[in-house]
Order: C-alpha cells, then structure tokens, then sequence
C-alpha cells in the first residue's frame, strides 16, 4: 500500500449518487457471490470431494469447519484492510480485497481432490478459504462506507441499503448457478467438475467489479477528514482504546443477521436433501424463492430507518426473529415443500430487516478517523458470533437433539441482538466527521 494522500488528490466530488450507489452494490453482490458458492458446496460436496470417504457423517462436519474458517478470518481482513482505508483511503483498498476474494474463490475452482493429493488438498482448501476471509472481511465496512459518506442528509439509511442487497443478489445468483448445474448435470458429473463452475465463473464478475471500481473518487467525508487532520497512524490501537464499546455493540448487533442466514441456508440446505431426502434442485428453488422476500425487506427496512430510526427497527425485527425460532420443527421438519418455503421465506425475509438497518448504523458509530476500520471489525466480529460455528453447531444439535434445538440456536441468537439494540443509542442523525 502507498502511503497517505494529500487531500488534493480528492477534489472530484461530482461523481453521481447513482455510480456511487451501484458501486458499493456491485462490488458485495460479487464477493458476496464468492462467498455463498462455497457455503452451498459445502452443503453438496466439499465434504466427499476434500475429505475420506471411510464415515459420511465426519466428511461432512468437516466440511462445515471449513465453512466456519472464513468467519474467523474476516475480521482480520476488516483490520488489515481498515487500516489502509483509514490512511490511504477506500477505493485503493476495495480494489484491493475485490482482488484477494477473487483470486482465492478462483483457485478454488482449481484444486485438487483428496483422491488425487490426499491431505494436502483439505489444507490448500482452508488457506484458500481463510483468503475468501479476508477478503470479504475488507470488502463490506468500506463498501457501506462508501454508500454512507456520500449519502444525502436525511437518506443515509436508504443509501447504506445498496451494499445490503449485494447479498441476496449475490446469493440468488449463486443459488442459480447451482441450481442450473443440477439440471443439466447428472450427479456424478456434478460431484467430478460441475461444482467448480461456479468458482471459474467468479473471474468475469471480478472483472466486471474492478472496471466499477477503478472509475471511483474518494469520498467527500473523507477528503474532507484529510484537509482538517492526519489519518491515525495506528487505526487498531485508537479502536481498542476510545471506541471499544460501540464495537462490541456493533458485534453483537450483527449475531442475529448471520445466525437467521446461514441456519436457513447452509444448514437448511444440507437438513433438507441428507435427511429429509428433497432432490438439490427441488430444495434450491425454494431457497431461490426465499432470498426475494430477503431483497424484499432490505428496502424496506433502510426506509423505516430513516423514518423511524435504526434502533425500533432492530428491535421490532430482532423479537420476530426470536419467535421464528419456534416455527422450525414444525415447518422445516414437516417435509411440506411449502411450509419449508415458507419457513426459509420467514427467515430470510427477518435477516433482510435486521441487516438493512446496518449499512448505516455501524458507519454512524464510529468517526471518520476509525470508521472503516471500526464498521468492518464490528460487523465481522459478529460473524464469528452468530455464522462461523452456525452449520457446524447446528448439524450437532439436530444430531444430538433435534430440530427444536437448532432452532432455539436461532432464538438465542435474536436474543443478543435483541438486547444490545435494547441498549443501544439511536443514530439516525448523527453527523459523520
């Protein structure tokens, strides 16, 4: 990375609204996009592609630790790439972690089997999934920064909503791919080399996102930062010491959102077709179903926020998704293909409301100084709170339990979200500087 620039380098703010907004969406629709085609093939077939084949039940927790390693490496990516966004600014470093998602989701394509290799394709894997880690662990804080510092008064929130409907739109796209490979793809032939398609297909998006990208200028908020104060030389330490508590807000907040997303889908996914016996496809589009009513409550959530305010939101959002965890014994276990559409509809429709809200509120907590590192270390903080362990707890408690355990994971979850919002101060309108 280069060291800092002079304010004069930002003196373009005539970049429209609209770039900007399509930029910060495009931008997590594709990282996003990388990251779901690896929980769905964890559901299908790293276990048996990457794993022995001696015990089905230990491929497959094995496959969801692997899932879980991406969650631990994200905030790293947030620390590493929040300190260059803080000092050198956010488009040279959301270029940079668009290239590293990029590059790792591709070589992923690519690797070996453990048929071919033995051990050392499961640890090519978790390098090249620990590099999908911090990647997007980079990717989402400067993309909503982005999105909030160039909002205008009064629409933060429906501005911070554009890098929030990067993941339906990435995972509906993954799920469609996927879903297209089941089709015209035997079993077989999907297991050898259809499920690496996806992965090769990630270089024309990236692609496409750099073009985006690279037109970008720097935010007004944070040129106008660079002519009133040096960046911090040490982002981290100025985090840790003056503004640990609304990280660990911030964290907390996010428990909710990952917990209802990747139990719906990951673990859903997998219950569904080992357990409950529905054919991929036929479970994929119901997933396909489900993520609209997800992009469906992102801009109405973002709306309510500025109307409203962030925090009623969470807290309306956070109770229903407390509840919805006492819906999935009866409605995922029943076998109905519609009561399991429903249920995933519910779901995600609740981690839509509840992460609309914080492509603004985790900007608006932290100053200008720290807030590209202090928004992205929250939000992936909470990553590994509710989504790093999620399938692989999940998959134990059904197994020891039942799904009426899994689901009051799910319960749990909502429940510490419920109250850090409960305790939170609205941010609405508080000024960026």
């Amino acid at each position: 990375m280069s060291t800092p620039l002079t304010s004069t380098t930002y003196s373009s703010a005539s970049i429209s609204t609209t770039r900007i907004a399509f930029a910060s969406f495009i931008g997590t629709a594709i990282e996003f996009y990388d990251f779901y085609i690896y929980g769905l093939a964890v559901a299908m077939v790293i276990g048996p592609v990457f794993f022995p084949s001696s015990d089905a039940t230990a491929q497959s927790l094995n496959a969801f630790l692997t899932f879980g390693i991406a969650f631990l490496a994200r905030p790293f990516g947030a620390l590493l790439f929040g300190h260059f966004g803080d000092r050198v600014g956010r488009k040279t470093t959301l270029v940079a972690s668009l290239l590293v998602m990029g590059i790792s989701t591709i070589l992923i394509g690519i690797l070996p089997s453990y048929e071919m290799v033995g051990w050392v394709a499961p640890l090519l894997l978790c390098l090249l999934r620990f590099g999908q880690g911090i990647g997007l662990g980079g990717e989402w804080g400067g993309a909503a920064l982005l999105a909030a510092e160039y909002a205008p008064e009064g629409k933060r929130g429906w501005f911070g909503m554009f890098p929030q409907l990067g993941p339906p739109v990435g995972f509906f796209f993954a799920v469609g791919s996927f879903l297209l490979l089941s089709n015209l793809l035997s079993d077989a032939e999907f297991r050898a080399w259809g499920w690496r398609v996806p992965f090769l297909a990630s270089a024309v998006l990236v692609m496409l996102g750099l073009y985006v990208r690279m037109k970008l200028t720097e935010t007004p908020v944070f040129a106008k930062a660079l002519t009133s104060q040096q960046p911090v030389k040490l982002p981290l330490a100025e985090l840790f010491v003056h503004h640990a508590r609304p990280l660990v807000s911030g964290a907390l907040l996010m428990v909710v959102c990952y917990a209802l997303f990747y139990i719906a889908t990951v673990f859903s996914l997998s219950y569904g077709v080992a357990t409950l016996h529905i054919p991929r496809p036929a479970f994929l589009g119901m997933l396909c179903i489900a993520v609209v009513f997800m992009a469906a409550a992102t801009p109405l959530a973002a709306w309510a926020g500025d109307r409203y305010g962030r925090r009623p939101v969470l807290l309306i959002a956070s109770s229903l998704a407390l509840l919805s965890g006492f819906l999935m014994e009866p409605m995922l276990g029943s076998g109905s293909p519609l009561l399991i559409t429903t249920f995933l509809s519910i779901e995600l429709f609740l981690m839509g409301a509840t992460f609309a809200p914080m492509g603004a509120l985790l900007p608006e907590l932290f100053p200008t100084r720290v807030r590209y590192t202090g928004a992205g270390t929250a939000y992936n903080l909470g990553g590994i709170l509710g989504a790093s362990l999620a399938p692989y707890l999940a998959q134990q408690l059904v197994l020891h339990g039942g799904l009426s355990w899994v689901g009051g994971y799910v319960s749990v979850a909502a429940a510490i979200s419920l109250t850090a919002a409960y305790f939170s101060h609205e941010t609405r309108d508080k000024e960026l500087a």
